[in-house]
């Protein structure tokens, strides 16, 4: 089961898009996560870019809990594809990731 909410993680991404002029919204709203909810994310943007198949999420999440050595958000943006890695996580596990994304930006 995922720890994190798909409306957390698509915030995320359009923070990430976004990232030349918040930089610091993005550390911030990654950083508040809770640890269970960053290990989910990490483990979504490894499905999307193929390093854990949809199929080992539970084992995705329990080595990024396990093999965290630097903040998430730090980590999260040294990948120039984070959105699209995300998106396609989130693809993999049959949540379409725009249609999250636009109930985000319906509501603000």
């Amino acid at each position: 089961m995922l720890p994190i909410s798909p409306s957390q993680i698509a915030e995320v991404i359009i923070l990430a898009r976004d990232m030349g002029r918040s930089e610091a919204e993005f550390d911030g709203f990654v950083c508040r996560l809770a640890q269970d909810e960053q290990a989910g994310l990490v483990a979504v943007f490894w499905i999307g870019r193929g390093s854990f198949d949809v199929d080992d999420l539970e084992l995705a999440i329990e080595t990024a809990a396990s093999e965290a050595t630097i903040p998430t958000e730090e980590y999260l943006k040294g990948s120039p594809h984070l959105a699209d890695h995300l998106e396609a996580g989130l693809d993999a596990l049959g949540i379409d990731a725009t249609d999250v994304e636009d109930d985000l930006y319906r509501r603000a």
